[in-house]
């Protein structure tokens, strides 16, 4: 009577495995599965620990870009254990005893071949004990160019960010730069391509949960810090010079929030669905008359006042903020400006370091040089 309740207990496990590679593998949509989310929570829950006093920022990074490997070596063998158990389990009622079974699901789970089924009954299950470990081995193996590729198109964009924006990049810097060597003209193409690698972001890193975890290799680098910082710059074109802001700044926005929200619903995290023009946001309105004194020290010039611009920039900041500031919390980035707050005793974010100048001292920004 044992065996065969362990029998209905394995085909249970057995089931709750396979729907866990299905929807991490097949399926091309955000799913959810308890196991995974099991596994994911010890995983992170223990990278977490380990780093919450870990104050060297490089050394926590480094720490941190491990925890998705290691989620997701833990979720195979995760899986691999519970066709163990659950096959050990469907051949208990056949076998001799239940160390015997053990022995027959490993054999067959790992293709080792040593140990022989007792009966028909017995063959058929570890001909698909068999068959399910090669599957799974398989399906993870041709997971893994998904995610790395994925991750590479991302990387692209942050790279060039971090070129544009600073380390860690800030909205603000963004057009800064921009106009400290008389470049306002590239904003345009930046935000067309800026909105493609949003979407990208919002089908991979949903259907491919694990990428949210992936961390870049620069220390102070981040997709969602890029992406916000991008967010930030259109927003403050859009308010600060509404009739030259190029149309290009509205769809990113769009695109942007959407994907914010998307990802933080998707990892659980609470945002707001349709937030208000006017409802609060946590960026006070200080910070951002020192990002206005700051565009303007750099050589931007505002059509709108702040007292004009402020309204504006905050009907539009309010639809991602929430989001951005739960997913930087969540994945501990490194701290930056605009990105709200981190875990206790991480230390408070800086304004990124622009490059000295070092053009001749004959020419002047947006002056030709001499033929």
């Amino acid at each position: 009577m044992i065996s065969w309740i362990g029998f209905a207990c394995g085909l249970a496990l057995l089931g709750i495995t396979a729907a866990s590679a299905v929807k991490t593998f097949m399926i091309p949509r955000a799913t959810y599965s308890k196991l995974n989310r099991v596994v994911a929570m010890s995983v992170y829950g223990l990278f977490r620990m380990v780093t919450g006093r870990v104050d060297n920022l490089a050394r926590r990074e480094a720490i941190f870009a491990v925890s998705a490997p290691a989620f997701l070596l833990s979720l195979l063998t995760t899986w691999l254990a519970c066709l163990f158990a659950g096959y050990a389990l469907l051949l208990w009622p056949t076998a001799r005893s239940f160390p015997l079974a053990l022995r027959e699901s490993g054999s067959s789970l790992f293709t080792l071949g040593f140990a022989l089924p007792t009966g028909p009954g017995s063959s058929a299950i570890v001909f698909i004990a068999a068959a399910s470990g090669l599957a799974v081995l398989a399906l993870m193996i041709s997971y893994l160019p998904l995610l790395y590729a994925a991750f590479n198109r991302r990387e692209t964009l942050v790279t060039m960010l971090e070129a544009l924006a600073g380390a860690p990049p800030w909205g603000p810097e963004l057009l800064a730069r921009q106009a400290v060597i008389d470049n306002s003209a590239v904003l345009p193409t930046l935000y067309t391509r800026c909105t493609e690698w949003a979407a990208d972001i919002a089908e991979s890193h949903v259907n491919y949960r694990p990428l949210v975890y992936f961390r870049s290799p620069d220390t102070e680098a981040s997709w969602l810090l890029s992406l916000l910082a991008v967010l930030d710059g259109a927003a403050l074109h859009l308010a600060l010079n509404p009739s030259s802001a190029p149309y290009e700044a509205r769809p990113l926005l769009r695109v942007g929030y959407v994907t914010m929200r998307k990802l933080a619903a998707n990892l659980g995290l609470p945002v707001p669905d349709d937030p208000r023009p006017d409802d609060p946001i946590e960026l006070t309105r200080a910070e951002f008359d020192e990002a206005v004194q700051w565009l303007r020290h750099a050589g931007w010039q505002p059509e709108r006042s702040s007292d004009d611009a402020w309204p504006h920039f905050h009907g539009w900041r309010v639809n991602y903020e929430a989001a951005a500031y739960g997913l930087a919390l969540h994945l501990d980035l490194p701290p930056a400006l605009w990105s709200g707050p981190r875990r206790p005793g991480r230390p408070a974010p800086k304004a990124p370091r622009r490059p000295a100048d070092r053009r001749p001292k004959d020419r002047q920004p947006g002056v030709a040089p001499p033929t």
